[in-house]
């Protein structure tokens, strides 16, 4: 990718009823060039629409791809990967930092009935994690709408120190202090 290159990177910082979303729109480069917040609702189910708000009302053409923490923040509430991709029209990355059994044991303790049986389809229907090593960290990595070698390429540009990209690292912090200062 080019230096000017953006991505949005989105994380998710979670109170007590309600999760901010904080979407950052970063440069290959790591400048910094717009910011965005949403929310949605701890342990539901709406934070695909989410996603998919917060790219909206940035309005922003030239972001060529999202970067997103993680599958199932806001306990659980499971994000379509591929929902989002088809209502941003965008390949999307969901990066992980590290490794795991899977969510069906944790979906089964936490919900039953209705509640764990859509969670469960939502996150069996996304694609598999893999692992990526970059810089000697590593992570893992599920993309809808580019294939494995571009999804490697895009992780590996946009991390620029450290194992995370930096999309999400700085998305990671905009929605802790977005979430902060809400609260107070």
């Amino acid at each position: 990718m080019k230096a000017g290159a953006r991505a949005l990177g989105v994380a998710f910082s979670d109170g007590d009823d309600a999760s901010v979303i904080g979407g950052v729109v970063v440069r290959a480069d790591g400048v910094v060039d717009g910011v965005a917040f949403e929310t949605c609702t701890v342990g539901g189910t709406d934070a695909t629409a989410a996603v998919v708000s917060l790219f909206d009302s940035l309005g922003r053409e030239d972001v060529r791809v999202l970067l997103l923490a993680g599958i199932a923040p806001a306990w659980f509430n499971v994000v379509d990967l591929r929902a989002v991709h088809a209502g941003v029209d965008r390949p999307v990355l969901s990066v992980s930092f590290e490794r795991s059994p899977g969510l069906d044991n944790a979906l089964r303790t936490h919900f039953s009935g209705d509640d764990l049986g859509e969670r469960r389809r939502l996150y069996r229907a996304q694609p598999p994690r893999r692992r990526v090593d970059v810089d000697g960290e590593t992570l893992f990595v599920r993309a809808v709408g580019c294939d494995d070698d571009e999804a490697d390429a895009t992780v590996r540009e946009f991390t620029l120190d450290g194992g995370r990209p930096e999309p999400v690292r700085v998305a990671r912090l905009a929605a802790r202090a977005a979430r902060q200062w809400s609260a107070d």
